[in-house]
């Protein structure tokens, strides 16, 4: 978020802060539970945690301003992973599975649900592990999705999704 880089420990209950250029260490916020994602969506950081809801954070103190519980057809979708925001659509990876959620956040209503399973395919699947990377790519105007052991980033579009 602007000149300062916020990132997550798994489970130690901390936030860092860098300063950008150099990475230089500026402070870390402390919270509650695990940081499994997180996203700026201008205004706000919204954290994920494994759970079915995101956090809402003020990125001043970390503090949480309000949580979203995120459902697909009235039912809680669990495993929300990392994070990007991107036009006023959360995306999601849920963890173990090939799927990325398009997320209303002011709802928290799943727009649709997008199978990346054909990205890797054959030998290249074998020894990667789960999905669990979303950037949006400013120069290409699309998404890099990659994973844990992936021996590739894709470019892809995801802001049309597909249910």
């Amino acid at each position: 978020m602007g000149d300062t880089l916020y990132m997550l420990t798994w489970r130690e209950g901390l936030c860092l802060l860098f300063g950008i250029p150099g990475l230089t260490p500026l402070g870390s916020f402390e919270y509650e539970g695990e940081g499994w994602g997180l996203a700026f969506d201008g205004t706000n950081l919204l954290q994920s945690d494994g759970s079915s809801c995101i956090t809402v954070r003020d990125p001043s103190d970390f503090e949480p301003v309000r949580l979203i519980e995120v459902t697909i057809s009235g039912r809680p979708l669990d495993r929300l992973n990392e994070l990007e925001y991107r036009d006023g659509i959360l995306y999601a990876n849920v963890w173990t599975t090939d799927f990325i959620a398009r997320i209303d956040p002011s709802t928290g209503h799943v727009l649709s649900l997008v199978d990346a399973s054909g990205l890797l395919e054959g030998a290249r699947r074998a020894t990667a592990d789960v999905m669990n990377g979303i950037a949006f790519d400013d120069g290409s105007g699309r998404f890099c999705v990659t994973g844990k052991f992936w021996p590739s980033m894709f470019l892809v579009d995801l802001e049309g999704g597909a249910q």
